[in-house]
């Protein structure tokens, strides 16, 4: 009955999308985002206000037995993210995809919304499905639409690798996932994710939790099954970039919570605990060095995302370890940290990937020494950016800093109560460094594409962007402001949800936290009154008085010019040194003689590429480029050969029949 349901309402989509005008598809796909994201907000607010889960459909699937679309708490946090960035991609689209509705055909234009649209559904059927063939079915959509997506610009050789690679390797994680599911239906006759316990309870709960960890690893980008990240991003237009990075990499985070909702014994817990742990804390670090030495906007940001998925894990690790150990408190504050830098992520990273749209396409690229000084042609973009700038280094008074901050919490709890000290403390030491690292990497992107002076004449040329796609970024921004300055509602809500996994009935943590929860408000508060306050007094003492604009002083040289700024690479010269054994670089250009005192203008740019890509992702262009060099070796041109050929084919078709093989 659910795929009764589901194919007819494809099609109408369908039919819809590629049958209205070319510059009404945009609404007709913004239409149905808004609907599918009240029909699932509006009965996920219910389910986390009750804490009651909600059955929408049952149903018998073609393999798996029976199964079911429901929405229980941790369903409904991620219906949420899922719903809102929906929203908000679809109306950014109508702004950046205006100046492709003169380059690409209506078929082109009608092919990515639909795809747009099914990602946005298929999202939210993965995380209502009971697990089995429905589940796969909408993890296999959900990987096709976004292939789609990623292929806008496939005429360039770039793009269609970046594609390919991101399909292959999720079909691989998708092999994992079956194997899981195959697992799962062989000891309990069904595929569901209720059943796990079941088989958690015969001892094989390492190697069912393996399996899914990589095939849910693919999709969220741990290491080192990350590679397909960096180039997958930078290859898809920025609104399909947000909502990847801001979403779809979270239903691989998703599933490895499920799985792990269903695992009850102790010892199995604690190894569970450490191998996230560790895998967090490797994904973290390398994601955010490898983030701090990038040159190109996206890539820096689709690297930030492989290091917000390594944070994530890293609370995830702690809150297992803790509930392992019988601390029920540190898991829950450590899993509430996790939760909620799931949600935080989705808005941060949505608007970066917004704004890095915005400067696109003005510039026409995402390099950034093309930047300088883009604040002064389009402030509302480097407000909005710098928002979800200081968001992403957890800086208060913003959501960043309270999801991180309860995740240090469970860590330093842990420590005080010496439970995982070692753990704990090896946790913290990591997140320490990755905050550092992350806040020199958006320093970085920040200052070289805004501030300072213009580079190259298309900033000079350059103004904001249209009101649509500022209302867009609105969206993020204002729930990036409003968790930040009431921290205690946010934190309720996902506690509703931690306690699926922890003993606890009460909003224990929230009580527990209300005191330095008020105290984080008030600060965050009073930290913008007191801005809002010197800055009406700066426009007041500015009325009176003549202002004049001039270059920026220059130190005493006389003659300072654009040459002189910090360019990317300068700026995070120091840490590449740590970094150079990760990467392998790609030089364009030459650097500055020792000799050239007065030195002319040179070209020079550097590509840092993960070295990980040759191992996990380059390997299929070879086997590619070997079997089309085989196949082609056998295009001899003559008759004769080709007549061979089925005479070949015959005689083994004829051997092969004789033996009853086929």
């Amino acid at each position: 009955m659910f795929y009764l349901y589901l194919l007819p309402t494809l099609t109408l989509l369908i039919v819809a999308l590629f049958l209205s005008p070319l510059r009404s598809k945009v609404w007709v796909a913004l239409a149905t985002a808004v609907t599918l994201a009240l029909a699932a907000i509006v009965p996920a607010i219910g389910v986390l206000t009750s804490g009651k889960s909600l059955v929408l459909m049952e149903f018998m699937s073609p393999i798996f037995g029976q199964e079911s679309l429901s929405i229980d708490p941790l369903s409904a946090i991620f219906l949420l993210i899922i719903g809102v960035a929906g929203v908000a991609t679809v109306l950014y689209s109508k702004g950046y995809l205006e100046q492709y509705l003169k380059k690409k055909s209506s078929a082109h234009i009608s092919l990515h919304y639909t795809s747009l649209v099914v990602l946005i559904l298929s999202m939210m059927l993965v995380v209502i499905s009971s697990g089995g063939f429905s589940f796969l079915f909408a993890w296999e959509l959900m990987t096709i639409a976004s292939f789609l997506l990623i292929l806008f610009d496939a005429e360039r050789a770039e793009v269609l690798r970046a594609a390919v690679a991101y399909l292959i390797m999720m079909h691989i994680g998708f092999i994992f996932l079956v194997a899981g599911f195959a697992t799962i239906y062989a000891n309990t006759s069904t595929g569901a994710f209720s059943d796990l316990a079941i088989c958690f309870s015969n001892g094989k709960t390492i190697p069912i939790f393996i399996l899914f960890l990589l095939g849910f690893g693919m999709k969220a980008g741990l290491f080192p099954m990350h590679v397909w990240l960096p180039e997958a991003h930078p290859a898809a237009p920025s609104h399909v970039s947000a909502i990847m990075s801001g979403v779809m990499i979270k239903t691989g985070v998703y599933g490895i919570m499920r799985v792990m909702w269903y695992i009850a014994d102790s010892t199995e817990l604690h190894t569970i605990g450490l191998i996230i742990l560790s895998v967090g804390i490797i994904t973290g670090l390398w994601g955010v060095i490898l983030a701090a030495v990038q040159n190109d906007a996206k890539r820096l940001l689709a690297y930030s995302s492989i290091e917000n998925v390594g944070v994530i894990f890293i609370g995830l690790g702690i809150a297992t370890l803790g509930q392992a150990s019988g601390n029920h408190l540190v898991a829950t504050i450590a899993l509430c940290g996790a939760l909620l830098h799931t949600v935080n992520h989705s808005l941060f990273k949505s608007l970066l990937f917004f704004g890095a749209g915005n400067i696109y396409s003005q510039m026409h690229t995402t390099l950034l020494d093309k930047f300088g000084g883009v604040a002064k042609h389009m402030p509302v973009t480097a407000i909005l950016f710098f928002i979800a700038t200081l968001a992403i280094c957890a800086l208060p008074p913003l959501n960043g800093f309270v999801g991180e901050f309860l995740i240090y919490l469970g860590m330093l709890d842990s420590v005080r109560d010496n439970v995982n000290t070692i753990y704990a403390a090896s946790g913290l030491l990591a997140l320490a460094l990755i905050g550092g690292i992350a806040v020199l990497a958006f320093s970085k992107l920040y200052s070289t594409i805004f501030l300072g002076s213009p580079r190259d004449h298309h900033v000079a040329e350059s103004q904001e962007v249209d009101n649509i796609r500022i209302a867009a970024m609105a969206i993020p921004a204002t729930g990036i402001i409003l968790i930040g300055l009431f921290p205690q509602f946010a934190i309720r809500i996902v506690e509703g949800v931690a306690q699926q996994f922890t003993p606890y009935t009460e909003p224990v943590v929230s009580q527990y936290l209300t005191p330095t929860l008020t105290k984080l408000s008030l600060t965050a508060w009073l930290l913008i009154i007191i801005i809002a306050l010197i800055y009406i007094i700066k426009s007041r003492a500015q009325r009176s008085r003549t202002i004049a604009q001039g270059p920026t002083w220059g130190c005493g040289f006389t003659s300072p010019n654009i040459r002189m700024q910090y360019t990317g690479e300068s700026f995070a010269e120091g840490l590449e040194s740590i970094a150079t054994s990760f990467t392998q670089n790609t030089i364009e250009g030459r650097t500055v003689g020792k000799s050239e005192i007065f030195p002319s203008t040179h070209n020079y740019n550097i590509r840092h590429k993960d070295k990980i890509d040759r191992l996990f992702a380059e390997w299929w262009v070879e086997l590619l480029h070997i079997i089309n060099k085989r196949v082609m070796s056998l295009r001899t041109g003559k008759i004769n050969i080709y007549i061979a050929y089925a005479l070949i084919f015959l005689v083994v078709i004829f051997v092969v029949s004789l033996f009853n093989l086929i």
